[in-house]
């Protein structure tokens, strides 16, 4: 069997499966399918740290499931806007990590990770990106190994 490593964007899956299907993910369901075809040598979610109760919960069950929960501080702005993307984060525990598994998995439309993909490819990595196909970049669908498109079976 071989090994995955598994990287979700996890403000991104919400935002997109909110958005497409008024929905959330079924990380549940997503390892399970994963689990299914190989073995998970690592799985990091990558959220945002806005301490209420709610969030803590789900980061628990994310926890429960078997990932590796990177928290990043919420950063109001002065201005009103918000800062808290992981990609940076992604990308290097990506990086770091390709050199112990077979195929990277990551769960994100963010086109900004084509890069990333192509890197991994060039490594000689399996990529495979679950992403909603109406908010999945193009260029991240163009250059994953393997698309999968999040649907039904992996909504709540």
């Amino acid at each position: 069997m071989h090994k995955t490593l598994i990287l979700v964007d996890v403000q991104n899956v919400y935002y997109t499966c909110r958005q497409a299907y008024k929905h959330n993910f079924n990380y549940n369901a997503f390892w399970q399918q994963i689990q299914q075809r190989s073995h998970i040598e690592k799985a990091f979610a990558y959220a945002i740290a806005r301490n209420d109760t709610k969030q803590r919960e789900f980061q628990n069950i994310l926890r429960a499931i078997g990932f590796d929960v990177k928290l990043k501080p919420f950063i109001q702005r002065s201005d009103g806007s918000a800062k808290g993307d992981w990609d940076v984060g992604i990308t290097v525990d990506a990086l770091e990590h390709a050199s112990e598994v077979d195929e990277v998995v990551l769960v994100s439309g963010d086109g900004d990770f084509d890069i990333l993909v192509n890197a991994l490819k060039r490594k000689r990595k399996t990529v495979t990106v679950y992403g909603v196909p109406s908010l999945t970049a193009e260029s991240l669908q163009k250059a994953a190994s393997n698309y999968v498109a999040i649907d039904a079976a992996l909504l709540l």
